[in-house]
């Protein structure tokens, strides 16, 4: 049974075939494409089918494979409906001439897009996943345990040293000698710290400022106030 279902869809697909083929030949000669060019239209409207038909089961990404499709079975029917009585192959209109003549440069596009754009395979399988490995058994935590020790004894003190006798005063330096001009551009860096900020000027402001030694600018400092 299943041997004469294939054979009456053969049968069936070759009488088809044959008249779609008659059909675009009988367009095409209308058309002005006489001699062996009028059979090779039909020719290349059923390769642009079968190009594109092969193509949708080779891709993932069908779009373009299923717009040549249609465009070539649309050349296909076209072809059928007009020589079916609704057209006047004598008198045939300038836009469908201009379909029948444009038609090789549109298929040859459409063949060369199927062919040479790069394939991938359609529905990949994922790949199977990787088992994770088992989880190492669980161990009980182990308690912790504080062993108290008994505390040092106290270590014995040394006896107190006997009293150093109290330190001589030590004699404090002589201040720095402070040059007048020195003194007087202090002065001035003083006056407009106090105005800026409010303050008086210290030490170690003034010594930054001036770049001079400790020593020199706590005397400066000292003679400014």
């Amino acid at each position: 049974m299943s041997r004469i279902r294939i054979d009456a869809v053969l049968i069936q697909a070759v009488i088809a075939g044959a008249l779609s083929f008659a059909h675009l030949h009988d367009l095409a000669e209308a058309a002005g494409q006489d001699g062996w060019k009028a059979w090779a239209y039909p020719v290349s409207v059923d390769l642009l089918l079968v190009a594109a038909w092969r193509r949708m089961h080779t891709t993932a990404d069908n779009r373009a494979a299923w717009a040549w499709f249609i465009i070539a079975l649309a050349a296909s029917l076209g072809a059928n409906v007009a020589t079916a009585g609704l057209l006047d192959l004598n008198e045939v209109p300038a836009w469908l001439r201009i379909l029948v003549a444009g038609w090789p440069a549109l298929a040859f596009l459409g063949g060369t897009l199927l062919v040479h754009t790069p394939t991938t395979a359609p529905n990949e399988p994922d790949p199977a996943p990787v088992a994770a490995p088992p989880a190492a058994p669980a161990t009980e935590p182990v308690p912790d345990v504080t062993v108290e020790r008994a505390p040092d004894p106290a270590p014995e003190l040394p006896p107190a040293p006997a009293a150093d006798p109290a330190p001589l005063p030590v004699p404090a330096p002589a201040p720095a000698a402070v040059p007048p001009a020195l003194l007087d551009h202090a002065r001035k860096l003083a006056d407009a710290h106090q105005t800026a900020t409010g303050a008086r000027i210290d030490a170690a402001t003034l010594r930054a400022r001036l770049g001079v030694p400790a020593p020199l600018a706590d005397a400066i400092t000292a003679q400014l106030t």
